[in-house]
């Protein structure tokens, strides 16, 4: 499961997601990606579950990139607590995804094979996302 090796602050506070991505909203690496379309928190297990769901559908041709990563501390109480006493124990990481964020490249595949490996990926995310492609992509000249 991904989370970081290190934290600085053991728990951190909500925040709030407004806005659109100012960063991380345009293929870096790869021809073709999934941009989210809402804000919301990912797990640590969904971006893992999406990952395998590319992998297995490209059958370990081309390749992946991951441009979230969940650095982000989430805390719980344990069920049927009283309020006050403090914030809970932290349980998990989260990767905060805004409007406009790329989740996932491909690269080294065709359009077809692509499309279909994001859209499983897409079904194991929280967030409705949109199948994107690079300007400079070029049909004919892959596989």
């Amino acid at each position: 499961m991904l989370q970081p090796k290190k934290t600085r602050f053991r728990r951190s506070q909500k925040g709030r997601m407004k806005g659109n991505a100012q960063r991380g909203n345009q293929l870096a690496f790869g021809s073709f990606g999934i941009k989210t379309l809402e804000s919301k928190w990912i797990t640590g297990r969904q971006i893992e579950a999406a990952r395998v769901a590319v992998t297995r559908y490209m059958q370990r041709q081309g390749q992946i990139w991951i441009r979230i990563f969940p650095d982000k501390p989430i805390t719980k109480k344990p069920a049927e607590v009283r309020m006050g006493k403090g914030k809970g124990n932290p349980e998990g990481f989260v990767a905060p995804v805004t409007p406009g964020r790329i989740i996932i490249e491909v690269e080294g595949v065709s359009y077809d094979i692509a499309k279909e490996a994001l859209r499983l990926a897409a079904q194991k995310l929280p967030v409705v996302t949109k199948f994107v492609v690079a300007r400079d992509y070029d049909p004919t000249q892959n596989v």
